[in-house]
């Protein structure tokens, strides 16, 4: 499956996320590139659009692997991945550093997207939680680890591509899981897009403000 843009990918999960309408679900996206997924699903089941500002701790001399993440709130609510850590043999002050620094850019984004407006609840809700993919799942399983403390009602994991291994173990940090493809050749979440380019902060802001319209 092979989608037009992040749009694209949000109005076909929608269809697939339509039986919760009448739950009045609250959609949580993570940013930058599922604030788009995100939107689409909020307008079609007519839900208030929030995010989840939550930032991956990438490894030594190779930031795109994932060690953990860490979730804005107060305070911030690191998730790292042991196992890993441990084999590659990171030093804590390392893990310190990158959480610090990254909490610094959650609450950057917090203050440019949200102004002084709180958090939307969650506790007793049906919360539809939407990226434009998954890869590794770190960030993800951080969301998902940090809204289940808020608790929800009901935790669904709604995404438009991810493999089948990655999904398998966030089962467990999900009551449900949405996904439209799991293909077995994964490389990257731009494969499956014509269209990935990469969101910026007005594009964020411009959706979240429409959303709220």
């Amino acid at each position: 499956m092979r989608f037009r843009d992040r749009h694209d990918a949000g109005r076909r999960l929608a269809v697939e996320l339509a039986r919760f309408r009448d739950r009045k679900p609250l959609v949580l996206a993570l940013p930058r590139g599922g604030v788009a997924v995100g939107f689409e699903i909020a307008v079609a089941l007519a839900a208030p659009l929030d995010l989840v500002l939550v930032r991956k701790l990438g490894a030594p001399d190779n930031e795109e692997l994932a060690i953990g993440a860490i979730v804005d709130g107060t305070p911030p609510e690191p998730v790292i991945d042991e196992a890993m850590v441990a084999e590659l043999g990171v030093p804590r002050a390392y893990i310190e550093q990158q959480a610090a620094r990254q909490s610094a850019e959650n609450e950057r984004r917090r203050k440019l997207y949200f102004k002084d407006r709180p958090p939307l609840p969650v506790e007793g809700r049906t919360v539809l939680m939407v990226d434009d993919g998954i890869a590794t799942g770190a960030t993800m399983r951080a969301a998902l680890l940090a809204t289940r403390r808020r608790k929800p009602a009901l935790l669904v994991l709604a995404v438009p591509v991810a493999p089948a291994s990655t999904l398998e173990r966030l089962g467990a940090e999900a009551d449900e899981i949405v996904c439209l493809s799991t293909p077995e050749n994964f490389y990257a979440i731009g494969q499956f897009y014509a269209d990935f380019h990469q969101m910026d902060d007005e594009e964020v802001i411009s959706l979240l403000e429409r959303a709220a319209r």
